[in-house]
């Protein structure tokens, strides 16, 4: 998830695609900006007769633009999700149900992961983080997502035979744009030893997730890297958008793939690179564009993509279009939310907020990503989908935004989200 937003916004629905080296725009927070997860508030629930008309109104709308059904395999797993990824980062499922969370379908307590699959998501992301056992037990939401706490989690995701993508955030705790801080155990080594702890720390975590049944089908190397990684080494924008900067993270990305490939063997994960500019085709341009110069290899250009942050949705189709036609990659909105309650009500990407604005724009949404040229469109993950009201946890708002209530009751988004899996 990202911590800060631009102002900058591409006007024009396609940019022509040209050679031309794009800097970082006028006002584009690299160095500052506001936290997001941090603040939060709550609401009161929908009344349950809203729920269930909003839900109605989901069906109506599902029924109207949806596509014909396809097969139970199509819908059903992730050793194959079908041609269109929709995806749950539910990275804090355990820390939420070890609270007392519990998850409802229809008003009987049911695994989330099942609620999930059965109205057709086909996909988790999962973060991890390079902390300790010893520092995730002081601090579970902010520290807590590391292999010890991961590889349970991964192993249900590969039980329930969805797709599974692994982030990597190269930090002790949230990486974003406002905040790539270096592993502590790594903050004092010198470049070529940070490389080489880079290769043998995805080659170990991979090679780990294999040993327990949960090999990744995809792995993501860096959150939201539109400024870099593993800062200062591997930063990059402002001051250091030089070529030496350039080039360090470009080494850094490539040591981790090659540990990524060395562990995983004959049938590796696909690689994706992920910022935080879904809605900015000119700073999308200037960072793949570098990473291009770098030789860096992937097969998945990674956006997160928040209508409350990062502009209109006729701006993430700019971006989108012109990324898939000038790389050759496959495209995922890998980050995405939108409130089924709001204070004050404001229209977002003029859909009103609430349960039946929730499935309003995840059809827009996946119209947009579906219709990217020459089917790179691969999918879209929604962030925090088991966000629930936890006392001591501030969830930054997103336990609104999340695809259960407050008293954990699957909202009717599930069915819609689910059902962009089951046909173009």
């Amino acid at each position: 998830m990202s911590l800060f937003h631009g102002e900058h916004r591409v006007k024009d629905r396609i940019i022509p695609i040209t050679e031309r080296r794009l800097r970082p725009l006028d006002g584009w927070p690299l160095d500052g900006g506001l936290p997001k997860r941090r603040g939060g508030g709550s609401a009161a629930l929908p009344a349950p007769w809203r729920l269930m008309a909003a839900a109605a109104a989901c069906l109506a709308v599902l029924l109207a633009a949806s596509p014909a059904p396809a097969s139970e395999k199509e819908a059903g797993a992730g050793l194959d999700p079908g041609p269109f990824l929709a995806g749950v980062d539910v990275s804090h499922l355990a820390l939420f149900e070890k609270r007392g969370k519990i998850y409802k379908d229809q008003g009987q307590a049911r695994d989330a992961l099942e609620i999930l699959t059965s109205r057709g998501v086909n996909a988790v992301r999962l973060r991890i983080w390079t902390g300790t056992s010893e520092e995730a037990a002081k601090d579970p939401y902010n520290r807590g997502n590391t292999l010890e706490y991961t590889i349970p989690l991964a192993q249900r995701v590969k039980k329930a035979r969805l797709h599974f993508l692994l982030d990597f955030h190269y930090s002790d705790s949230w990486a974003d744009p406002g905040t790539q801080k270096k592993p502590e155990a790594w903050k004092d080594l010198p470049f070529d030893a940070l490389q080489q702890r880079m290769f043998e720390y995805n080659r170990d975590v991979i090679a780990a997730l294999k040993r327990a049944g949960a090999m990744p089908d995809a792995v993501q190397v860096g959150n939201e890297i539109t400024p870099g990684m593993l800062w200062p080494d591997g930063r990059v924008g402002g001051p250091s958008d030089t070529p030496q900067q350039w080039a360090r993270l470009g080494d850094l990305l490539k040591a981790a793939i090659r540990g990524i490939r060395e562990a995983a063997g004959g049938q590796p994960p696909k690689i994706m690179i992920h910022i935080d500019r879904g809605g900015n085709w000119g700073v999308t341009q200037w960072f793949f564009d570098h990473l291009r110069d770098q030789k860096v290899e992937y097969d998945i250009l990674g956006e997160s993509y928040y209508p409350f942050w990062h502009g209109t949705l006729e701006d993430l189709r700019t971006c989108l279009t012109n990324a898939a036609a000038r790389y050759g990659k496959e495209v995922v909105v890998v980050e995405t939310a939108f409130p089924w309650e709001e204070p004050g009500g404001k229209p977002v990407a003029g859909i009103e907020p609430g349960p039946e604005g929730q499935c309003r724009f995840v059809e827009a949404l996946g119209r947009i990503v579906k219709e990217v040229p020459g089917g790179k469109g691969r999918g879209i993950y929604w962030w925090a989908a088991e966000f629930v009201p936890s006392d001591g946890l501030n969830l930054a708002g997103f336990e609104r935004r999340s695809f259960f209530d407050r008293d954990g009751n699957a909202l009717p988004v599930i069915e819609a989200f689910g059902k962009l899996a089951r046909g173009r």
